[in-house]
């Protein structure tokens, strides 16, 4: 994550509201630490943009109370391409007085379908995360 993405998390500026319509790309983060939902996680969504492959940021958000970001695309927002979920876990730790090794954990996945429901869901520790493509 470069600083000026740290910065925008650190300062909690989200990047528009949560989409309010059913998404086609979904988050659920649960802390595996305390066994509840990660609530207040900022993350960024971002797609690789041709012909230079660099990365365009999408979207700045924070996980509700469940621990879920319902809304990070609209359908007509979404397109075949490579993604990336960003999620600062180094804040969301020392909020809570909890020292990790992982400073951000980033999950990129490719969308082939834009008719397609993408879940991404991320099990949290400080010490470790999991990742799989939910549905």
């Amino acid at each position: 994550m470069a600083a000026g993405e740290e910065l925008a998390c650190s300062l909690g500026i989200p990047a528009g509201d949560m989409a309010t319509e059913s998404s086609p790309l979904t988050t659920h983060v649960l802390d595996t630490a305390s066994g509840l939902p990660a609530q207040g996680l900022c993350l960024r969504l971002s797609r690789l943009e041709a012909p230079a492959q660099q990365w365009m940021e999408l979207r700045t958000s924070y996980t509700n109370p469940d621990g879920r970001c319902p809304g990070l695309l609209t359908p007509g927002q979404i397109k075949p391409g490579t993604y990336k979920l960003s999620f600062d876990t180094e804040r969301y730790w020392k909020e809570r007085g909890q020292e990790s090794f992982y400073p951000y954990v980033e999950v990129v996945f490719t969308i082939a379908k834009e008719t397609q429901k993408f879940h991404v869901p991320l099990l949290l520790s400080p010490w470790s995360y999991t990742t799989y493509r939910g549905s």
